[in-house]
């Protein structure tokens, strides 16, 4: 049989209509966002506030560059300045977005959007505008919870936040820049992040446009459901780069709940400081991988202290939920209902430990604070011992011996600083000089090994490797 030839044009236009066929197929496979934002856009809100502000304006430089020491700023100052120096208020408005939960007008918003709000308005996509009631707010989630006199109002679809996956679309909804109704898609990022300021919230991260505006606006699903809350992003520049974070819905219809019920939120508290662990740290500690979070202090008649946990316990496992990283613990515990019991997995001198602890609940008290001479030669430090009155002002107990001098060597080498307080060596406690002298000679070479600290507020674990002899 004699092999079939095509002609060029043929064989172009054949090519074409694969062409085509495998764009419609790949066209196929993308979401299509219309009936989305159709049926939704109408549960989604505009928020305006305003703050009612009493300034001096003669505190105030007409030039707000200059320095505040420069001979010009009185001349300005009694030229452009109220000649009275007469107090004034103005009024300071911002936009914001939100959700209605409820046909009787429940909305969903970022607590920074209101707050501090002397009034709030909600405009409804029907033009209709309405005074809002702040129901409650939760700083450290960053929800809060609204009102508005209302019934049978358009409401979103609430879905579950712990079935979402990295890769997935998802659409956001808000006004960003005052822009009312702007739809953005993108993908989910990354899930669980932690923030330096938001210690509580496992953020969504996505790469949907988030702008001033977007706060407090939803999330959305490819089904429709509300996954998340628009909460944060990260620029160098006010706008849009790329990286945007959303509450979880889970955690925020949580404290919805909560704020619908009695007006603020309950946490559950363990009583531990804890920091990530490294894989110097997770050397020292017997792991095979950098894992858990490492308990830097446990406090006084807390549930942890109550439970038998110890500084240099590594958590793993919590209720049952892995902890995988530090920054898993404390919303997991933040969530835990007041008076149950869990257990917990922890590592201690290379073996694993299941303790039982029953959660507390979190109060805003503060934790605690930090502050003769004697050489530990083979670390090259300086310390000096505590007196009862310096322990009393600390909060500390028999344990510790102050640094007072770091030069270079093994201690230097792993962060210790003048003013450090030292607590434990290699998992054995300090409690004055003459013992950790004796700790320090006896500690092993070109091995890492944890050194417990408390400096300024805090307790952290540094890893600290003495050098061969030889």
């Amino acid at each position: 049989m004699k092999p079939l030839r095509l002609s060029m044009p043929f064989a172009l236009a054949m090519a074409l209509v694969a062409s085509q066929a495998l764009s419609v197929a790949q066209a196929r496979e993308l979401p299509d966002f219309t009936a989305l934002v159709r049926d939704n856009s109408p549960a989604v809100v505009n928020i305006s506030t305003t703050q009612n502000i009493t300034s001096d304006q003669s505190s105030a430089s007409p030039f707000p560059n200059m320095p505040d020491d420069s001979p010009f700023n009185q001349f300005f100052k009694r030229f452009f300045n109220n000649p009275q120096n007469v107090p004034h208020e103005e009024k300071v408005q911002s936009l914001g977005s939100g959700f209605i939960i409820s046909s009787d007008g429940y909305i969903l918003t970022n607590n920074h959007v209101v707050k501090n709000a002397d009034r709030i308005v909600v405009q409804l996509s029907d033009r209709r505008e309405l005074r809002a009631k702040l129901i409650g707010a939760d700083e450290r989630t960053d929800v809060a919870l609204l009102k508005v006199d209302a019934k049978d109002l358009p409401t979103v679809k609430i879905g579950d936040s712990s079935k979402l996956q990295v890769g997935q679309w998802v659409l956001a909804i808000g006004s960003p820049f005052g822009l009312q109704y702007s739809a953005t898609q993108g993908i989910v990022s990354a899930l669980g992040r932690s923030l330096p300021s938001d210690t509580y919230v496992p953020f969504i991260q996505t790469d949907a446009a988030v702008n001033p505006g977007n706060s407090g606006g939803p999330l959305f699903d490819t089904d429709g459901e509300v996954i998340g809350i628009n909460s944060q992003i990260y620029s160098n520049t006010g706008g849009f780069m790329g990286l945007s974070f959303a509450i979880p819905i889970n955690v925020a219809m949580n404290v919805a709940k909560q704020l619908k019920a009695q007006g603020y939120v309950t946490r559950g508290w363990l009583g531990v400081y804890i920091q990530p662990v490294s894989q110097d740290l997770a050397e020292s500690f017997g792991l095979k991988r950098p894992i858990g979070a490492l308990v830097a202090k446990v406090f006084p008649r807390s549930p942890a202290s109550k439970a038998g946990l110890k500084a240099g316990d590594v958590i793993l496992s919590f209720d049952g939920k892995e902890v995988e990283e530090s920054d898993h613990l404390p919303p997991l515990v933040a969530a835990t209902p007041i008076g149950k019991t869990v257990d917990i997995v922890v590592q201690r001198n290379g073996e694993r430990k299941t303790l039982r602890a029953t959660i507390e609940k979190l109060t805003d008290q503060d934790k605690s604070v930090p502050e003769s001479k004697r050489e530990v030669p083979n670390l090259n430090i300086t310390v000096a011992d505590l007196s009862e009155q310096q322990r009393a002002k600390l909060k500390l107990d028999d344990r510790g011996v102050l640094v007072k001098g770091v030069d270079e060597g093994p201690a230097a080498d792993a962060g210790i600083r003048p003013g450090d307080i030292l607590l434990m060596l290699n998992q054995k406690d300090v409690h004055n000089t003459e013992e950790l002298v004796r700790i320090a000679k006896d500690l092993p070479h070109d091995k890492n090994v944890a050194v417990l600290v408390q400096r300024n507020d805090q307790t952290i674990f540094l890893a600290l490797k003495v050098p061969d002899k030889h």
